[in-house]
């Protein structure tokens, strides 16, 4: 995949599907919808909505609204979908602060948010919620360990939703280097 001139390399993250028998869509059902938004070059990985693209800054900006749209009117439910760059995701892949401090990857995890959140909400997050589980909120990411895995953590999606007042997605260390990897040779 090599970007078009004036394109650039997009990554995009939908949030809630494909989650046992709720929310199917399966990604050879994304690719065409992508594709009806403008995007171009369009390469999904794996079924838990994460696709690479090419579009230009303009319908990129519009994507996640018209995929959104797209999900709602032919498959019934809602999905939000959250744009990151190829560079803002190669700079996440370089920030994390549990990776350098030594870490398993197998218990990093990244959450994504749609917006970056005011300092005064994330000042408000609590650090001992789940304790030996810890987080760093750095722009519109949160950084996760979790050493007993995801799944046991309370520094869940909806927590971080709720108290932050923003919509995100969470994906394992493994699949945000393989999407940056992706983004990095589109």
């Amino acid at each position: 995949m090599s970007p078009r001139k004036a394109e650039g390399v997009y990554v995009a993250l939908l949030r809630g599907i494909n989650l046992g028998a709720r929310n199917k869509l399966p990604m050879k059902d994304l690719v065409p919808m992508l594709e009806g938004a403008g995007c171009s070059d369009v390469q999904t990985y794996i079924q838990s909505g994460n696709a690479v693209f090419c579009a230009t800054e303009a319908k990129a900006s519009r994507v996640p609204s018209l995929v959104a749209k797209a999900i709602a009117d032919r498959l019934g439910f809602k999905a939000p979908l959250l744009l990151r760059t190829a560079r803002e995701l190669q700079a996440v892949a370089r920030g994390n602060p549990f990776l350098k401090a030594g870490a398993d990857p197998e218990a990093l995890y990244v959450v994504f948010l749609e917006d970056q959140p005011p300092p005064a909400k994330v000042a408000a997050l609590d650090p001992s919620r789940s304790v030996p589980d810890e987080f760093r909120v750095r722009g519109r990411e949160i950084y996760l360990h979790c050493p007993s895995g995801f799944g046991r953590t309370k520094l869940s999606n909806a927590y971080f939703e709720t108290k932050l007042g923003a919509i995100s997605t969470v994906r394992n260390w493994r699949t945000v280097l393989k999407l940056a990897e992706m983004a990095g040779s589109a």
